[in-house]
Parts: structure tokens; sequence; C-alpha cells
């Protein structure tokens, strides 16, 4: 009955999304590998992009993180417990969500990921959080970032679409050289990841990882 339903939002996604957005992604499914363990960090809106990934990444099997007080509306609670989502504990170390995402991952899972750590309602980048680069670090899985802009603009485009954009960089992996991951080292690599995402985007959107010139030191091309 799972995969009935999972099939069945699928393809509910897939024919409402058009309807609501003029989809510019021309190499988002290209760039993601047919098959393997792939952490997609991500820029996030909150507005539609986990419904577009979600549909758009398929047949790939697509997980993530989503704050625990969603489960406590029941709407959302089916539909995450239908996509696999997992219930982390914000603002602590969640040892079991991490084993989870690592053994969705071994598994051959899309892990999607949003280093910010929530919802960013202009599109403009924030700061991102370290604890992003742990599931990185533990799991050894490549990197793709993808950005999107135009999101932002969905809720106010009530009898228009808006515009989607959609864009996916260049595979990249970790690579510590022998120094230690401290609080320090793991904040300057989700910067790095952040970099990566922001090359994609505008520069009107880039906020505060506007020196997209920046040359990163842990992050490489897998």
């Amino acid at each position: 009955m799972k995969n009935f339903f999972e099939r069945l939002t699928t393809l509910a996604l897939r024919l409402y999304l058009p309807l609501a957005l003029r989809i510019d992604a021309p190499d988002l499914q290209q760039k993601v590998p047919a098959q393997g363990p792939l952490i997609a960090i991500i820029n996030h809106t909150g507005r539609i992009e986990v419904p577009l990934f979600y549909a758009y990444l398929r047949p790939r099997r697509v997980t993530a993180w989503a704050k625990m007080e969603a489960w406590e509306n029941w709407f959302l609670r089916w539909l995450f417990d239908t996509w696999n989502v997992i219930p982390v504990h914000r603002g602590e170390a969640d040892m079991s969500a991490l084993k989870k995402a690592l053994r969705a991952l071994e598994q051959g899972y899309v892990f999607g990921l949003a280093p910010e750590g929530t919802r960013n309602y202009d599109g403009v980048l924030r700061r991102a959080l370290p604890g992003a680069v742990v599931i990185a670090l533990h799991s050894g899985a490549p990197i793709l970032p993808i950005a999107h802009w135009g999101g932002e603009n969905y809720l106010k485009s009530f009898f228009r679409r808006a515009d989607f954009h959609v864009r996916a960089g260049e595979l990249m992996k970790i690579e510590l050289r022998g120094v230690k991951a401290t609080a320090e080292v793991r904040q300057q690599i989700v910067d790095e990841m952040m970099r990566e995402i922001a090359k994609l985007l505008p520069p009107e959107y880039r906020g505060v990882y506007a020196d997209i010139d920046v040359q990163p030191k842990y992050l490489v091309r897998a």
C-alpha cells in the first residue's frame, strides 16, 4: 500500500507542478547519478522545492530530514511517512536521525540536505550551520550542489504560474587531508558547500556567500 501511495503522490505532483510553475531545470536529471548514495545540498525556501525535487528525481529513492514537530500534523505525518522522510530533533545531536540517514545512503538513497537548517523565505542565502557536514563526513557519499530560485514567489502567484529555476553543479567530496574535523573546520566546509550553491544562483540571491571566488580548501571534485 505504501508503494501505491508513493506512486500516486509522484504522479499527482508531476501533473500539478507544471500547472503551478514554469519549471526551468535543464540539467537536473542529467547531473544526478543513476544509482548509488548521493547527498544533494540545496538552498531551502520551503515553498515548493521539496515536493518538486521528490517528484523529479524519481525513480531515484529520495529522503531527507524534517523537524519532528511536523509529525504533529496528521497530513504531514502521512505524507512524510509515505516519502520515507526521517524525523529529527532540531537543536540537539540526534544520533538516531543520523544513523537512519546513513543507513538510507548505504541503501542507495539520495539524501536531501539544506545546510541553512531552516526555511529562507526570500531566497537570499544565509549563513549555514556546521552540523550539515557531519553526515557527509560519516558517509563519504558524493555531494551534489543544487540551487533553485523563483520558488519564493510561488504563494504570491495565485493567478499565474511562478517561474522556478533549478541548476545543478558538479559532484564534490570532502578531503580533510589529515586535519581534525573541529567545529571551526566543519563551519569552513559548510561555507564551501554553500559557495558551490551560490555559484549556481543569480548574484542577488547569493547573500552572505557572494564571495564565490574564494577557493575551497576541503571540498574537491568527486
